[in-house]
């Protein structure tokens, strides 16, 4: 408990609000992935499945909590990104595919497997190592200060490497004919 208290000591009140709001928003997210499978296999045992084309799903309440369970935690994430800083917000939505993982095992019945279970184990380890570590967010005082941070050569290169990703991908793209 004295470690804890140690470190939220050194938090401000709305970088704990925007951790709680992105944690909670990670178990909404997480979950909801399960209630909507769980609506499209009702939906699929008693009309047209969904990957055959079947829209049956929309007429399924549970499908639809799950949605709704789902935009609940959108809204969370994007509240909590009101509150801390992405850095430490960010990591955290790893957090919801290790729910849907462990939920899929329990409710689902799916089999998670050792290379499963290791991901969830360093996602947990990098999301921690990276909150408990993160650097204090410092405060942009002027335009000229954004232009200094966007023309540092790691930017620029970040930057370069994109535009020429793109270019190369959407090239091929549109030199084909027919895109599979």
């Amino acid at each position: 408990m004295a470690a804890v208290r140690r470190w939220s000591e050194g938090m401000s009140s709305d970088n704990i609000k925007g951790l709680v709001l992105a944690i909670s928003s990670s178990l909404f997210i997480g979950a909801s992935f399960i209630v909507k499978k769980k609506g499209l296999k009702k939906a699929g045992a008693s009309g047209v499945r969904a990957g055959v084309g079947g829209y049956s799903y929309l007429l399924e309440p549970l499908w639809w909590f799950g949605m709704i369970t789902m935009v609940v935690g959108e809204i969370a994430n994007f509240a909590a990104y009101a509150f801390a800083p992405a850095i430490l917000v960010t990591p955290l939505g790893a957090l919801s595919i290790i729910i849907s993982a462990v939920l899929a095992h329990i409710i689902l019945r799916e089999k998670l497997h050792t290379f499963g279970i290791l991901g969830c184990a360093l996602c947990v380890v990098g999301s921690t190592t990276i909150v408990l570590h993160a650097p204090q967010e410092r405060q942009i005082e002027s335009v000229t200060e954004v232009w200094d941070l966007a023309t540092e050569p790691g930017c620029i290169f970040l930057i370069i490497l994109f535009l020429a990703h793109n270019i190369i991908f959407f090239s091929k793209l549109l030199n084909c004919k027919q895109v599979k």
